[in-house]
């Protein structure tokens, strides 16, 4: 089998729909160039899909969110349907099945399988893993998979989990694996999956090792092909449809790809999946692999608000002759499941409900938890947040005889709740829904050039909202965006790939002493930080995994609700906690290095104001900028018909 990887792939989401605008197909299908085939041997096979339920088990009618029992009842009514219409149907999501929230941590604290685990039983033929099905580490992802009844394989073609042993188990009994075949309509469909290479820096697989994708997927097709099978579907969570319509470019034989990973919405114009939200590009969308066949490429938005119906017919050769395919939303008017919701919604509800009645305090201010807030600059929450870990370190120094921190910083990704939490009581629900992850907090020395190294990766992504930007307690620190920023190479070691970056300018901790001064570190003692473990092992690049911290035994949720309840005496002033952050990061763009011209012979105002910006009659401009500074011969420009040979003059920034 021969494969070409000459095609130039699409840098985003926007330039692959570009790309592809002339392909993309409308609800009612097709478009394809049959190939010769005898309509006898055709099959048809609908494919039902979701990605990133990601624990939005309850329902929420007024946020949108349908809940799971609704999920379920559609699409059992969807695979009837294609049953009876069809000659097969599979059904499969591309991962992130589960999320660190209030919810899962129920789930957790109770005996038996997760309630993720037992909504999802006996829905899908297939299930692929992403990045947050292994926040929690292996034995949560192993817990979740191990609760289906009946099981389920779970696909991951780029990940080795020998190293981890309550993961190696479930390969060595099937229920893990890099494809499978499943047989429908007297017909063999092979499904391979495939996880973010930027797993190890984003969550926690510990010792699970990543591999290339494309080489991985093209290993899988070739053993299914060697079996007999010549229709494959890839389900792959690589953070974003433009990461699969990269990836198509590059493949070969793999007929169908659904993305997950990046909640994006493709949707014709009669389907119901958000019809009012604008869609990135229509359902399907068809792609062309390196041997110049159309793939469709499908995805769904996450939180089982809706799901992706695509059918295509292959002839006999096992190529595709035909498509039709939908983006179906979740109505709120749907009948739940019975089962699920005596199962998992009826207790999960009550569960929530006297969690969210236990108030430990009261803010006088509205706390800014969003996403676009706490991944791109201060906030107040994120103070919060950040002050409580400090707080927590600072409270156990003696007890763990570690040094007092000096600083803290919480990383924008750790806080969840993406939302503003009104003014008014503050209740252990609400500090579960900030911070749902199994992070502890932890204390060690970080070097000075190390702590300005951190903070350079910290702001690399900035103006794009990024979760490793800092909430910080202890220091201030002001940076440059429009200035270099850091380049690690983020689908490996995160070692340096690029720029080192040189956007943070000063840096001073709370009682004066001064880290950074105009971009350069002032040699002295480390800094004690207080952070979460995640960070500390390296997430999100920060490079800390070779400094030695001390486990506090105290998790990032219960640091919050301590800091309120206790350090606070229950009372979230506005006077601490002002809306806007309180300038403990301050954006600055630099002023630019000032341009200078020499005067030499014969030159007047006029002349270098027609030379140098383009119209004599600007001169001005330079005059109002030079008049009386004093030149290197002790004289100033004081008139403007008298400039003499020598002098340095300042020309205007535009």
């Amino acid at each position: 089998m021969a494969f070409s990887s000459s095609i130039v792939r699409p840098a985003s989401l926007l330039a692959a729909v570009a790309l592809v605008a002339s392909l993309l197909t409308s609800s009612t299908a097709a478009a394809f160039q049959t190939p010769e085939a005898d309509s006898d041997d055709d099959f048809t096979l609908t494919i039902l899909h979701n990605n990133d339920g990601e624990s939005k088990l309850l329902p929420d009618d007024e946020a949108g969110f349908p809940g799971v029992a609704r999920f379920v009842t559609l699409v059992k009514q969807l695979q009837a349907d294609a049953a009876d219409a069809g000659d097969g149907v599979v059904t499969l999501t591309s991962g992130d099945n589960f999320l660190a929230s209030q919810e899962l941590n129920i789930s957790l604290a109770r005996e038996g399988a997760l309630y993720d685990s037992i909504a999802l039983s006996g829905l899908y033929d297939a299930m692929a893993l992403g990045n947050h099905d292994f926040d929690l580490g292996p034995e949560v992802a192993a817990r979740f998979i191990s609760g289906f009844e009946p099981a389920v394989p779970f696909l991951s073609a780029n990940a080795d989990f020998s190293g981890e042993p309550v993961l190696q188990a479930l390969v060595e009994s099937g229920k893990l694996a890099a494809s499978t075949i499943i047989e429908t309509g007297d017909e063999q469909v092979g499904v391979i999956g495939a996880v973010t290479p930027q797993l190890p820096n984003i969550s926690t697989p510990r010792n699970v090792v990543i591999s290339d994708v494309l080489a991985a997927v093209q290993a899988e097709v070739a053993s299914l092909t060697e079996k007999g099978v010549n229709k494959i579907i890839l389900v792959s969570h690589l953070q974003g449809v433009s990461e699969e319509v990269a990836l198509v470019a590059d493949l070969a034989n793999v007929d169908v790809v659904i993305a997950g990973g990046g909640d994006d919405l493709l949707r014709n114009e009669s389907d119901t999946c958000m019809p009012d939200e604008e869609p990135a590009g229509a359902y399907p969308m068809l792609v062309t692999d390196s041997t110049g066949a159309d793939v469709p490429v499908i995805t769904a938005p996450g939180g089982y608000r809706c799901i992706g119906e695509l059918t295509v017919t292959f002839n006999g050769q096992g190529s595709i002759v035909s498509h039709s395919g939908r983006s179906v939303g979740v109505s709120l008017d749907t009948t739940p499941d019975a089962t699920i919701q005596s199962s998992v919604i009826e207790p999960l509800t009550a569960a929530v409900a006297e969690i969210d009645a236990d108030v430990i305090g009261t803010s006088e201010v509205d706390l800014d938890g969003r996403r676009t807030s706490v991944r791109t600059g201060s906030s107040n929450q994120g103070n919060l947040h950040a002050d409580a870990l400090k707080a927590t370190a600072v409270n156990l120094a003696e007890g763990f005889e570690t040094p007092v921190p000096d600083v803290a910083i919480q990383n924008g990704g750790g806080i969840r709740n993406d939302a503003v939490i009104e003014a008014g009581p503050i209740t252990t629900g609400d500090t579960w829904d900030i911070a749902p992850f199994r992070n502890f907090v932890v204390v060690g020395s970080v070097p000075r050039e190390t702590f300005h190294v951190l903070l350079e990766q910290a702001v690399d992504r900035v103006p794009v909202a990024g979760g490793q930007f800092p909430q910080i307690s202890g220091f201030t620190f002001t940076y440059d965006p429009s200035a270099p920023a850091r380049e690690t190479d983020r689908d490996g070691d995160c070692s340096l790939a690029g720029e080192a970056g040189s956007r943070i300018r000063e840096v001073s901790l709370n009682d004066g002493t001064v880290i950074v001064s105009e971009g350069a570190v002032v040699p002295g003692d480390p800094v004690v930080l207080a952070t979460i473990d995640f960070l500390a092992n390296g997430g999100d690049c920060y490079p800390l995994a070779d400094i030695e911290f001390t486990k506090l035994g105290v998790s990032y949720q219960q640091s919050l609700a301590n800091y309120i309840s206790t350090d606070l005496d229950g009372m979230i002033t506005v006077a601490d906690y002002p809306e806007g952050g309180a300038n403990r990061i301050v954006s600055k763009v630099s002023e630019p290095e000032p341009v200078t011209v020499k005067v030499k012979r014969g030159d007047s105002l006029w002349r270098l104001a027609a030379r140098h910006l383009g119209a004599g009659i600007r001169w001005p401009e330079i005059y109002d900028l030079n008049r009386g500074k004093k030149q290197a011969d002790g004289r100033s420009l004081i008139n403007p018909d008298l400039i003499l040979i020598g002098w340095v003059l300042e020309l205007p920034a535009s």
